[in-house]
């Protein structure tokens, strides 16, 4: 009998590729690629990877063809417009990072989202542009393309466009500018609408809990320092997202130690800050894996 496996559907190629295999690797999962290039095994675990286009993705997952699936907000967004995606998404993976964005030309008299009014916007994501354009009372032509969105204005298919944006830089260089945010969008774990059978539930469970140990350990840091007893809550509220620190006494009873884990980045300045609260012998190093 044919040992089950629990099927994970993961982009092929594409921004979010190499980041989320970097993810399934911090968890432990050793992937192994086979003759099917589509297809990569977890050789330490019960686990599929399924390698396929990333409009693909939900559509795997909601037909229960895979488990759980890692794909763009923005992706799950246009394809699922009218579900309500709390209830697919399991955890939010706080890579892939970008915004979507109303574009127009440099020199276009942009006033406000009304300023698009009988225009044509060209873009990938009709859906999402039409519920916008939707909660801003504005009727427009939406222009769906597959790529290039950019060039639009140029070649005079669109007035403005709604399209992806990391840096900027493509908008720039083909003399265009942001006006308006229209969605955030970053990677996801998504999961199907049915439980996994009763065989791969525990592995389930497993993956999930390793993959927010993962998430939650990226950009962590742990805290050591020593500080004035007196000057403890000031100390205190000057770590930035520590939740609740340890605190230990010292020889020196007017002294403690204080361990935490930052959830948020430890600037220098935070140091500074410590520092002339009174705060000594700080150290700060990174969180290679946690488990809530």
């Amino acid at each position: 009998m044919t040992e089950p496996r629990l099927r994970i559907a993961v982009q092929k190629s594409g921004r979010l590729a190499e980041r989320s295999l970097e993810l399934i690797t911090g968890a432990g999962l050793r992937a192994i690629r086979g003759a099917n290039e589509l297809l990569y095994r977890i050789e330490n675990h019960p686990i599929d990877l399924l390698r396929v286009r990333d409009d693909d993705i939900p559509t795997f997952v909601d037909d229960n063809v895979a488990e759980l699936g890692i794909v763009g907000y923005n992706v799950l967004k246009e394809h699922f417009p009218d579900k309500d995606l709390e209830e697919i998404i399991v955890m939010r993976l706080g890579f892939g990072k970008c915004t979507l964005k109303l574009a127009v030309p440099i020199g276009f008299d942009y006033q406000g989202p009304q300023s698009v009014a009988g225009k044509r916007i060209a873009t990938s994501y009709p859906n999402i542009l039409k519920a916008w354009l939707s909660d801003n009372g504005i009727t427009a032509d939406i222009v769906e393309m597959r790529g290039g969105v950019e060039v639009a204005p140029r070649m005079h298919i669109a007035d403005a466009i709604c399209d992806l944006v990391s840096t900027g830089t493509t908008l720039e260089v083909n003399n265009l500018k942001p006006v308006e945010l229209v969605l955030k969008s970053e990677a996801v774990l998504i999961k199907a609408p049915h439980a996994p059978q009763p065989d791969l539930a525990h592995i389930y469970d497993m993956v999930v809990r390793r993959f927010d140990g993962v998430t939650k350990s990226t950009g962590a840091k742990y805290v050591m320092m020593n500080a004035p007893r007196d000057h403890l809550d000031e100390i205190i509220n000057l770590i930035p997202g520590s939740g609740s620190p340890t605190i230990m006494n010292l020889v020196d009873p007017s002294m403690v130690a204080i361990h935490a884990v930052c959830d948020e980045s430890v600037f220098w300045e935070t140091l500074d800050r410590l520092k002339a609260a009174g705060a000594s012998a700080i150290l700060v190093l990174p969180i290679e894996k946690m488990m809530p």
